[in-house]
């Protein structure tokens, strides 16, 4: 019996091998030589439609709302629906400007309300400075500036004009001194309020890379503080030429706002739109060089620039 299962397990057909296994194809050689990742696919930017651009630089596309103010305006009076001695055209504007120019009057004018608006930006922005730099840096200087500041800050500009001509009198004193006083408040909150909102962290790892006080102030907190330093010089621009509205309407020879004074007199509503319309456009080229200077001044910030 042992002897028949012996034979029969040597007369077994032997089993068969398992076959080789196959080596996958080489991949492609442009494969094998980019091993980068294929690209992430931004799932919201394909939902949201194209927005096609105007083809048109950026300033000229900032233009584009006045002077669509501009279209609208002249429009209506051309059709009648306003009438010119209330509210002059933008035509008739241009035509008194034209007039004024030729005279050399317009010129004189914005001259002088030009130099009296930078000697009271120049008094009151480096007020504004002195003063934040003082109180931010040192806790006495904010306890002896700070309240004081904001005691006068809440004092109207235009309300002290009595006060100003008696003790500067009727002449060029009192008009650069209301700038100044205008002027100073927005540089000093900002500032201020940027000197002390620097970043504890940068300034215990100035310490550690050994940073004395001066050191100190010098490369990170002034640096720190120049942001809000421009926010308050913008609003500063917008004040003095606010508050030279008026305080060349008042006892004042030359200046934008004395022609417009003048205008009155006569029922010239051109002239005065034209002037309304350049401390406009002043303004406008006011802003327009503090954005430069904070292009220049802050180009290790990337901010939000829109969608």
């Amino acid at each position: 019996m042992a002897s028949t299962r012996t034979l029969a397990t040597a007369t077994d057909p032997p089993e068969a091998a398992d076959p080789p296994a196959e080596t996958p194809p080489d991949p492609p050689a442009d494969a094998r030589a980019d091993p980068s990742p294929a690209p992430l696919v931004d799932a919201a930017g394909l939902s949201r439609p194209a927005r096609a651009r105007l083809p048109l630089p950026r300033p000229l596309r900032r233009l584009a709302g006045p002077a669509l103010v501009l279209v609208v305006w002249q429009v209506l009076g051309s059709l009648g629906g306003t009438d010119s001695r209330v509210l002059a055209t933008p035509s008739q504007v241009l035509a008194a400007g034209a007039e004024l120019s030729r005279d050399g009057e317009l010129a004189d004018n914005l001259l002088a309300s030009l130099q009296r608006v930078v000697e009271g930006l120049l008094i009151g922005v480096s007020l504004g400075v002195a003063l934040a730099v003082l109180a931010g840096l040192f806790r006495l200087g904010e306890e002896l500036v700070d309240s004081t500041m904001q005691v006068l800050r809440a004092l109207p500009a235009l309300g002290l004009l009595p006060l100003v001509i008696i003790w500067f009198g009727v002449g060029e004193e009192p008009k650069i001194v209301l700038v100044a006083f205008a002027t100073a408040f927005p540089v000093y909150i900002n500032t201020y309020a940027a000197i002390r909102g620097v970043e504890q962290r940068l300034v215990e790892s100035a310490r550690v890379l050994g940073l004395g006080r001066a050191a100190l102030v010098r490369h990170v907190v002034l640096p720190g503080a120049v942001p809000g330093f421009l926010v308050g010089l913008r609003f500063s621009l917008t004040s003095a030429w606010l508050v030279m509205i008026i305080a060349e309407q008042l006892n004042a020879t030359s200046g934008i706002g004395y022609l417009m004074n003048q205008a009155q007199a006569w029922y010239r509503t051109d002239i005065i739109v034209l002037g309304l319309l350049i401390y406009g456009l002043l303004g406008l080229a006011a802003d327009a060089l503090v954005r430069l200077l904070e292009r220049r001044l802050l180009v290790w910030r990337r901010g939000f620039d829109g969608t």
